[in-house]
């Protein structure tokens, strides 16, 4: 059977013209140079001649933590296979192309640079807010030659709680039905943290979903980089882990029983972990001291889970049939990651198969109906799938 994907997680590869400079936090490329690669050659051997990838700043930090030579060595050994991939994220005709390849009828389109700049704990908050308007406001022009298809996920800048209502709304004023959100604690605060309930209150007052995609390498307290240096390490931690500890975060706060209609996705993370944590969270943690969480959690961690909670799902992963029996079918998102070099030996081909767990009926809802569900994505009309303008799509052919 042919399915038409929707796509939960797919990426923008910003160019450098994305950024609106501020003062004192430009955003710098340090490109590398014959010199350079001419003294790794001495140093490290003729295989470290090739040139690396640029060294990106904002003022005088690095956008990427723990982003060394090697780690630059490893990214360029592998980007000769994947610069056309990663091409496709920087204009929005080669993104429909892609997605075309892939039949992709809609995906919901994140960032890839923004959250690093953005959710920087060494920069001020004003800096941060501007470079997430920046963003937003360049996402909107990519996103509006085909807006039925290119979905866009607005960016929040969490420095500065007080003006992310304020964010919010221009945000929806775009039309736009959804936020992202890093899952680390940022500027000391807690996903759960008292300064966000006003925030919380308006993303459910507007039925704004909310989605979490983390990330390794970002400046922030990221699980995992209290103890490991390596990129191994810190990939293997960052994602399910904060994942895991999101969730503990707006449930032991009171945040899921404050606001029941706020919706919340946890992406790029899998979904094998959510059985395992909702059990421990269910029969050792709840019942523990009952007096100690009576006030924010008054049900099951796990019904606020089923009640508000979607979780992406990794191709071929194991004990999906187990989440299905915890949260239920409705409740997987499919996402490709693209083009993120982690990801792309996933594919849409034999995706069924890939699935196996899956029955029919399921594999349709994750496939197609349940991200339209978390994200209130309408269904699109044939006419609606073409790009705005014929030219425009010669163009990239």
């Amino acid at each position: 059977m042919k399915y038409i994907l929707i796509d939960s997680d797919r990426h923008v590869v910003e160019p450098s013209a994305v950024w609106k400079n501020v003062d004192g936090y430009e955003v710098n490329y340090v490109h590398d140079t014959y010199e350079k690669m001419g003294e790794r050659a001495e140093r490290l051997g003729p295989d470290a001649a090739i040139q690396l990838p640029p060294d990106i700043y904002i003022g005088k930090f690095l956008i990427l933590n723990s982003w060394g030579e090697n780690e630059r060595l490893a990214s360029a050994y592998k980007s000769k296979n994947i610069q056309k991939k990663l091409g496709s994220g920087m204009t929005p005709e080669k993104q429909i192309l892609s997605m075309n390849d892939s039949d992709i009828e809609q995906a919901a389109i994140f960032p890839s640079f923004a959250m690093y700049i953005v959710n920087h704990e060494k920069i001020p908050p004003r800096v941060s807010l501007e470079y997430a308007c920046s963003y937003n406001k360049w996402l909107y022009e990519y996103c509006s030659i085909s807006p039925k298809r290119l979905r866009a996920v607005g960016v929040i800048s969490r420095h500065e709680p007080s003006n992310m209502v304020e964010q919010l709304k221009k945000v929806i004023s775009n039309g736009w039905t959804s936020i992202t959100l890093r899952p680390e604690v940022i500027c000391g605060r807690t996903l759960g943290h008292e300064d966000y309930n006003d925030f919380w209150a308006a993303c459910e007052k507007h039925n704004i979903a909310v989605a979490f995609h983390g990330g390794t390498n970002l400046h922030a307290p990221t699980a995992g980089t209290d103890r490991f240096t390596s990129r191994f390490a810190m990939h293997a931690c960052s994602h399910p882990m904060e994942a895991q500890m999101a969730f503990v975060s707006l449930l032991e706060s009171g945040v899921l029983e404050r606001y029941p209609r706020l919706k919340f996705a946890f992406l790029e993370a899998g979904a094998s972990w959510v059985p395992h944590w909702l059990w421990r969270l269910d029969n050792i943690c709840y019942p523990e001291f009952p007096t100690l969480v009576e006030e924010n959690i008054k049900m099951l961690p796990s019904e606020y889970f089923k009640r508000q909670c979607w979780v992406g799902i990794e191709l071929g992963e194991p004990c999906l049939r187990e989440v299905i029996d915890v949260i239920g079918h409705d409740k997987l998102l499919y996402g490709s990651d693209f083009p993120h070099p982690d990801h792309l030996q996933f594919t849409t081909e034999d995706i069924a198969q890939q699935l196996e767990e899956l029955t029919e009926i399921e594999l349709q809802a994750v496939l197609e109906q349940n991200a339209k569900d978390f994200y209130g994505f309408e269904d699109i009309k044939n006419e609606e799938v073409l790009f705005k303008s014929e030219d425009r799509l010669a163009e990239v052919n």
